[in-house]
């Protein structure tokens, strides 16, 4: 469906402490048909056995829309966690999730990738921006 996309950029004019690039998103799932999409890192097999969150800030573009919300997911070879992020507003957030919250992966030794994840179900409104900095997993 060429109607559905997420582009992804590095923005320093909307980077975290104005310091760097920020991860910026601009998706679509305005769709008349089931409609889902995303961004993905490769994670390179990353132990994070020995960490307990997922760390990372984010807020939503002041001048355009944005869901408050996307699915987040960490995955190994065998496993997907997944877990809903909520209340993102148009500042700048510190979210320190809980590896436990990843309902549906119990092993972190090997970690292969980080999602974003916005979809039809979840995001609204269904076309927006979304950014993401120093993203990290930590105790």
């Amino acid at each position: 469906d060429p109607t559905q996309k997420c582009i992804n950029a590095f923005d320093n004019t909307n980077a975290y402490g104005g310091v760097g690039y920020a991860l910026r998103l601009d998706y679509d799932v305005d769709s008349p048909n089931p409609a889902y999409n995303g961004f993905w890192m490769k994670l390179s097999g990353v132990d994070a056995s020995t960490y307990q969150y997922l760390v990372f800030y984010v807020k939503g573009d002041i001048t355009k829309s944005f869901s408050p919300q996307v699915k987040l997911e960490l995955k190994n070879k065998s496993e997907v966690g997944k877990y809903l992020l909520t209340g993102i507003t148009t500042e700048w957030q510190r979210v320190r999730v809980p590896l436990s919250e990843f309902v549906g992966i119990a092993d972190f030794s090997a970690m292969t990738e980080f999602v974003v994840v916005f979809d039809d179900l979840n995001s609204n409104p269904k076309v927006g921006t979304v950014y993401f900095d120093e993203i990290s997993f930590e105790n």
